[in-house]
């Protein structure tokens, strides 16, 4: 049996770079190897977690300094329109000097994508450090410095399903904001029932042709490159015929047409491809197993939706707003115990979400997958979004009807209608809660 004060000499020998991993093996040898008494296990346990922990107090000490030196204050203002996001691409436009360089420094740290691989444009930072991140970046109120579906959805489908090739080629482009992508899935009869798209891509020897339509892409008139969900066996069950494509917008043989919403403004488009042509490795996965592909990329679109409703970062506290429009009683509270009311329980539940969507995302990391839980974050951050935009437009009267003007509030609360709408409707986030949550019975 080992003494315990050789043990922690053994302990302590180690380089402080090295200790975490030189920790683990240590314990995992001396169980395989000796008789370890509960008192000897408990001490390796906690020099472990000790230095783990003094590492991320250490991480964040630095992080702090790090954001406090780099981050302008322009990007810890809310946002106020669209053009406060930075969305990147080939013709990536900046509002001010204060975007491009918070997106350069973050993006030369590899902080658009902290938990990436550095190999791909990432930080390489482990899931508790990227968290620390987060929760550093909160507290100075800092936008994200980069707005990005490569970011959210096919950096994701990449990193699991891509060849080494195409991970190389793309993910570090996505993680500088150098190329923006949209989103090609749904048709005018492929909508809730995906897997009944009709759009072809036919093998011509050296590359493929695509033709047919998508719908409902956003920002497709503003994107570089486009994943693209195409039928490659019309012969095969419908799920089994489908593949994953990634096609170049710029030629000839890709049109997109811009659909002008309730709101006045066009986010989402038609895109025709007529002929267009994609090179073979641009096939992601194998061919006519596209499904799969696209069912892990839905989870993360998902996620993203049901992000907006989290209040945090650029988005500036209901309260605050509610008070600058109504003001304060003598009490010091805000001028309407019904509105107060409100306010507060829409707070507090996004604070709830928030807690949420952490909660989901370390079991995700831990292995555990994210699966039907996408569908509930989606259906309620939707839900709150639009609760907070109904809100806003309760606080500021007839003042919130104005269409045009600082703060557009009317075009972006009736931009939120789309939110339970677009990424899968709301009824269906029900039925996949009902069914794969709650386990509820189909009939």
């Amino acid at each position: 049996m080992i003494s315990n004060p050789s043990l922690v000499d053994l302990v302590l020998s180690f380089p402080r770079s090295e200790l975490r991993e030189g920790l683990r093996h240590l314990k995992t040898s001396l169980q395989d190897s000796f008789e370890l008494n509960v008192d000897v296990n408990v001490k390796v346990t906690w020099a472990i977690k000790g230095s783990y922990m003094s590492d991320l107090e250490t991480f964040r000490s630095e992080t702090r300094a790090w954001l406090e030196a780099n981050c302008p204050e322009e990007m810890c203002l809310p946002m106020k329109d669209e053009t406060d996001a930075v969305w990147g691409g080939r013709n990536a436009t900046f509002k001010n000097d204060a975007q491009k360089s918070w997106l350069n420094a973050m993006a030369a740290k590899g902080w658009t994508v902290p938990e990436w691989p550095t190999e791909y444009g990432g930080g390489g930072l482990s899931k508790d450090e990227a968290k620390v991140l987060k929760e550093e970046m909160r507290a100075i109120k800092a936008r994200s410095p980069l707005m990005s579906f490569g970011i959210w959805m096919l950096g994701p489908a990449l990193l699991k399903y891509g060849n080494e090739d195409q991970k190389l080629k793309y993910l570090p482009q996505i993680a500088r904001g150098e190329i923006r992508w949209a989103q090609g899935y749904s048709e005018p009869n492929a909508g809730s029932d995906l897997a009944a798209l009709m759009t072809k891509c036919e093998d011509q020897g050296d590359h493929y042709l695509v033709n047919g339509q998508k719908v409902w892409t956003s920002y497709a008139d503003q994107a570089d490159w486009i994943f693209v969900l195409v039928r490659t066996d019309f012969k095969a069950k419908k799920h089994e015929g489908i593949s994953f494509v990634l096609v170049d917008m710029d030629q000839p043989g890709v049109t997109t047409k811009p659909i002008k919403l309730i709101s006045g403004k066009s986010p989402f488009c038609e895109t025709f491809f007529d002929d267009a042509r994609c090179e073979k490795d641009n096939l992601v996965g194998e061919m006519n197993k596209g499904w799969t592909i696209a069912k892990y990329l839905l989870t993360h679109e998902r996620e993203m939706i049901g992000g907006s409703g989290a209040s945090a970062g650029a988005l500036r506290p209901m309260g605050d707003i509610a008070v600058q429009q109504l003001g304060l009683n003598e009490q010091g509270q805000l001028d309407d115990p019904v509105l107060r009311v409100d306010v507060a329980r829409a707070e507090i539940d996004g604070l709830a979400f928030m807690s949420t969507m952490e909660r989901v995302t370390d079991e995700a990391k831990a292995g555990h997958g994210v699966g039907a839980n996408s569908s509930m974050l989606k259906y309620y951050g939707t839900e709150l979004n639009k609760r907070r935009f109904e809100l806003m437009m309760d606080s500021g009267g007839h003042d919130a009807l104005a269409w045009d003007g600082e703060g557009d509030v009317a075009r972006h609360w009736l931009r939120t209608k789309a939110n339970s709408i677009e990424g899968g409707t709301s009824e269906v986030q029900l039925n996949i809660i009902s069914k794969r949550i709650l386990g509820l019975p189909t009939s």
